[in-house]
């Protein structure tokens, strides 16, 4: 499978600074919470995570959507490396440590044109 990552270098105020900082709090809370959890359980299945928190972060948060979906299956990821590696004897924690995250945005829900108009402030 092939896939296709874009960086992209921002200048923006600080007003819009902060706003991303508090997006990525709230996502990679959300990624360690769901990680916890599916280690815990057991469960890989990003489709069962989402069942199961998809509706609390939805009330909790005031994010888009997609960035909840893609936490989870971020999540869902990191559970199932995790999991993987501890059968083989490769990890000596209980839990998975997340100490950062990507945010990740499908390709359907995204694109440049929309990002350019939804921050008009910002310089690239």
């Amino acid at each position: 499978m092939l896939y296709r990552s874009v960086a992209v270098e921002l200048e923006v105020p600080r007003e819009v600074s902060k706003l991303l900082y508090d997006v990525e709090s709230v996502y990679l809370g959300i990624v360690r919470e769901v990680a916890m959890h599916a280690v815990a359980n057991n469960v890989t299945s990003a489709v069962q995570l989402q069942r199961l928190f998809y509706s609390k972060y939805r009330g909790e948060y005031r994010v888009n959507s997609h960035l909840i979906i893609q936490a989870i299956r971020q999540a869902a990821q990191i559970a199932r490396s995790f999991i993987a590696r501890r059968k083989k004897g490769l990890v000596n924690k209980p839990y998975p440590e997340v100490r950062s995250v990507s945010i990740r945005f499908v390709e359907t829900a995204w694109s440049y044109e929309q990002f350019v108009k939804s921050v008009a402030l910002v310089r690239l």
